[in-house]
């Protein structure tokens, strides 16, 4: 059976570190890396104590999970947000799928740690989104074969949007397939700006980045909101 890494990227994240790296507990021959980017908390000392081997890099996820790839021992990559968490099975899962003809990635079902009318209306929107138009975002937990990810350039350093353009690039090496297990994130961003808000900024980014406006403007929009 081959082996296959679980790729974090992290800054300020101890209050979510300690319950994801659990969530990835228990397969064999599941290796985890935890890339750092600088956070001042006791994000690190909590992943090292969790068993993490735990890489530093300069801030800006795109950065921290092509490190934490070229420093990965697996065939099969997975990478997890902080703030999301794996469903039990979930090994088995990225290997069934990835063995499947056709299929240049995958992702899990998205769902929201909280519970809400409006909550459950995003939850059903992203899925629908996910299978029908093969485009899953970063926590739903994206994975891929090591060989394809260094063939299509990796992540996009870029300080927004770096997900969706890698699965653009993996959608013309093969279908993207939704997983049926739900991958637990935290609804922590949604309940702090509003869940209408939040889901109205999300559309308006990606609206922006069709029409080739700057990610670095993009960033500084996420930011102010």
């Amino acid at each position: 059976m081959k082996l296959f890494s679980v790729i974090i990227p992290t800054l300020n994240e101890e209050e979510n570190i300690e319950a994801c790296l659990a969530s990835t507990k228990g397969p064999s021959l599941v290796e985890r890396i935890v890339v750092d980017g600088e956070s001042r908390d006791r994000t690190v000392e909590i992943a090292r104590t969790c068993g993490a081997k735990v890489i530093s890099s300069p801030p800006g996820r795109g950065r921290q999970m092509n490190l934490g790839a070229r420093k990965a021992a697996g065939d099969f990559l997975l990478f997890l947000h902080a703030d999301t968490r794996l469903a039990e099975g979930f090994a088995d899962c990225v290997r069934e799928v990835l063995s499947r003809p056709g299929i240049s990635a995958g992702a899990f079902l998205f769902r929201l740690d909280a519970r809400s009318p409006a909550l459950s209306l995003i939850q059903k929107v992203a899925n629908w989104r996910s299978r029908v138009f093969q485009l899953p975002y970063g926590d739903q937990a994206i994975f891929l074969k090591k060989g394809l990810f260094k063939e299509v350039g990796g992540y996009p350093e870029m300080p927004i949007m770096e997900d969706y353009e890698l699965i653009r690039r993996l959608k013309r090496r093969g279908r993207i397939f939704i997983a049926l297990l739900p991958a637990l994130t935290s609804a922590r961003r949604w309940k702090e700006v509003g869940v209408w808000r939040t889901t109205a900024l999300n559309q308006v980014i990606v609206l922006a980045y069709y029409l080739r406006i700057s990610p670095h403007t993009l960033a500084r929009w996420y930011r102010r909101f």
